[in-house]
């Protein structure tokens, strides 16, 4: 039994180290390209780009799913020529990140005016009707991509809006220019650098005990509700935002805060959303709502959430007459749901 036990572990830390070698191999290689210009430019050969036309993706539909078509660099170059536009444009070009055997992904709007070349972008419906696409706004597209597409996309599109917003030096009002995996800019001027940022919001889900505090914004679709959230304002630490947060749009004071997970999120600009379950002090339960920033907010048990999360369709629920949630891909959802299933989280300094 104990050799058996030995040959087994000796094989889980063997595949995790295979798999620890992946990542770091990974990172290390698109630590490279963002550092090396040329390197970068070598793996365009072999690369794949993701295609956007003002910062809309190119979209393919497959049943009630859409699909992200890849093209290759030669593919791309035709397309350009075609269209009368110089190889050169495809510099504007970010990199995204890249496969296990690394095969690197890019990120291209045709639609945008091009900083490294002359061209004027290019007319969208000739593109769709060449490309056998449509270039689809990511917000009505997001939720009905597979997960891996839904990252890159995201995370392409927020790169593509932050160098369409930072081509010229604040301190100079020099343009600036790109590296060539989109990583970076610097001001030629001064050599000040500019990094894309993103900006840090607590998304937080408050509770009783036994009910949870849901709210809706009026710019939520119609009988959406979600978790409270807010920016982080400078200066503040995580907790001292959420609750700041709580106390600004409902009226109440958090007792105690639990981590529980990060994600990226586009709209309408780059966020980090922090997400954090919180509990109120016993007895101050009273919802102060703050119409400056809630439309309502209220207090749900659990089996109107737990319910609410099993038919979670926009089309259902208004047709009950009831509220719905944030879609899955959401992790206002995913918070939501570990409240109803009352899972084990990292605990923060309350």
């Amino acid at each position: 039994m104990s050799l058996y036990c030995g040959i087994a572990c000796r094989r889980k830390s063997f595949w995790y180290f295979r798999l620890l070698s992946t990542y770091v191999a990974k990172t290390r290689y698109l630590f490279e390209l963002k550092e090396d210009d040329d390197a970068c430019k070598k793996a365009q050969q072999t690369g794949a780009f993701y295609l956007f036309h003002s910062l809309a993706p190119l979209l393919q539909k497959s049943g009630h799913q859409y699909q992200a078509p890849r093209h290759s660099l030669l593919g791309l170059e035709r397309l350009l020529a075609k269209f009368g536009q110089d190889t050169q444009r495809i510099e504007d070009s970010v990199l995204i990140g890249c496969s296990e055997q690394h095969e690197a992904w890019f990120a291209l709007d045709l639609g945008l005016n091009s900083s490294s070349s002359q061209n004027a972008a290019l007319q969208k419906p000739e593109m769709e009707t060449e490309l056998k696409g449509s270039f689809t706004e990511l917000t009505k597209a997001l939720f009905q991509l597979n997960t891996k597409d839904a990252s890159l996309l995201t995370m392409a599109q927020a790169l593509l809006r932050w160098h369409d917003a930072h081509q010229f030096c604040s301190r100079s009002g020099q343009p600036t220019k790109k590296n060539m995996a989109g990583s970076k800019r610097v001001c030629p001027s001064n050599k000040i650098i500019y990094y894309p940022q993103m900006a840090p919001v607590v998304i937080t889900l408050v509770s009783d005990g036994t009910r949870c505090l849901l709210a809706r914004q009026s710019s939520f679709p119609k009988g959406m509700y979600s978790a409270l959230a807010g920016f982080c304002d400078i200066g503040e630490s995580l907790e001292e935002a959420v609750r700041r947060e709580v106390a600004e749009e409902v009226g109440l004071e958090v007792e105690r805060l639990q981590y529980s997970a990060s994600q990226h999120w586009p709209f309408p600009n780059s966020s980090l959303m922090i997400a954090c379950h919180a509990t109120v002090k016993p007895g101050q339960t009273e919802i102060q709502v703050n119409l400056k920033e809630l439309e309502a907010a209220g207090w749900f048990s659990h089996e109107e959430v737990a319910t609410a999360l099993r038919k979670n369709s926009p089309y259902t629920q208004q047709q009950n007459g009831t509220f719905w949630l944030p879609p899955k891909l959401a992790i206002a959802h995913q918070l939501i749901k570990e409240w109803v299933e009352k899972p084990s989280c990292s605990t923060l300094p309350a």
